[in-house]
């Protein structure tokens, strides 16, 4: 039996979101809320033995899933090949698949995603072969910390170590930090892969800060839909394109000086409060410029 166990941060933006698609630079960090990922695969069952199951574990949706594997052969066949790398899923096999979560009420459509990645990933195409994932976050849903960014590197991370692809280095104890050349493969990994739940919107540098930024993040407890939102924005630029020819320049202004700010180390406490101040005063800018694009929401605009 093999067992791995990932994990992955949420996020904040600091400034620039929703402009960033726009071509406009943005600011995000790392918070210490993560996604969990446990994944067990057992090993193949033999055909005189017994039939092995596949469990799926939402701990923060309260569901406990599972499909035994002659279910599974039975439901999706054996038509497609096993792939090196993973694949497209096609409209048949999709249809093919949502059949199978029907049976079991799921109640999210991107389960239905990641059910897909789970079934087509290559280190999974064991015959037969059976397994759990149990997955649960610290990110409350829908709440712009990240969490389907969260869920998709830490759920690619899982694979890729089962598969051998990232090494892992069991003397050593607590959680193992990948390298730059590893983080890579998981992006690819996530971006490529049938479960492309997120899309990277341009090139991303990392920023080394002096110093952690203390933040206090309070959840509003109001829904979102990223996908409904970037689409508002996009709407708004071809309504107005010479007005929002004019926010997204400034969205970027904001945060090229918020990065400039807190790369340098502060070197006593007024420093450190003076550099706060300025953090503030551009995220108070960055807050009137997202509802210049009619993505802010009362709620936000009060706590700023």
């Amino acid at each position: 039996m093999a067992e791995v166990r990932a994990r992955a941060p949420g996020k904040i933006i600091l400034s620039g979101e929703h402009a960033v698609v726009h071509g406009s630079t943005a600011v995000a960090a790392a918070i210490n809320l993560f996604t969990h990922v446990s994944f067990r695969l057992d090993p193949p069952v033999a055909p005189r033995t017994g039939d092995g199951s596949v469990g799926l574990e939402l701990q923060d949706l309260g569901l406990a899933l599972s499909w035994s594997t002659s279910r599974l052969k039975e439901g999706l066949g054996d038509a497609v090949p096993v792939p090196s790398t993973p694949v497209s899923c096609s409209p048949e096999r999709i249809k093919l698949i949502a059949a199978l979560l029907e049976e079991r009420d799921i109640p999210e459509a991107k389960n239905l995603a990641f059910f897909r990645d789970f079934c087509l990933h290559p280190s999974l195409h064991l015959d037969p072969w059976a397994g759990k994932v149990v997955i649960s976050s610290d990110l409350p849903l829908g709440s712009g910390l990240g969490s389907s960014a969260s869920f998709c590197v830490a759920l690619a991370a899982s694979f890729l170590a089962l598969s051998d692809a990232i090494t892992i280095d069991k003397s050593q104890g607590g959680w193992l930090r990948l390298c730059e050349k590893e983080l890579q493969l998981v992006k690819r990994s996530f971006t490529e892969s049938p479960l492309a739940l997120i899309t990277p919107s341009g090139e991303s540098i990392h920023i080394e800060s002096s110093a952690p930024l203390r933040m206090l993040i309070t959840n509003a407890k109001v829904g979102r839909n990223t996908k409904a939102l970037v689409a508002g924005v996009s709407e708004r630029a071809s309504r107005h394109p010479d007005a929002m020819a004019a926010v997204f320049p400034a969205v970027n202004s904001v945060s090229k000086e918020l990065s400039t700010i807190i790369r340098p180390p502060a070197l006593d406490d007024i420093s450190v409060t003076a550099r706060e101040e300025k953090v503030e005063e551009l995220m108070e800018m960055n807050q009137g410029l997202l509802q210049c694009m009619g993505v802010s929401h009362a709620s936000s605009d009060n706590e700023v």
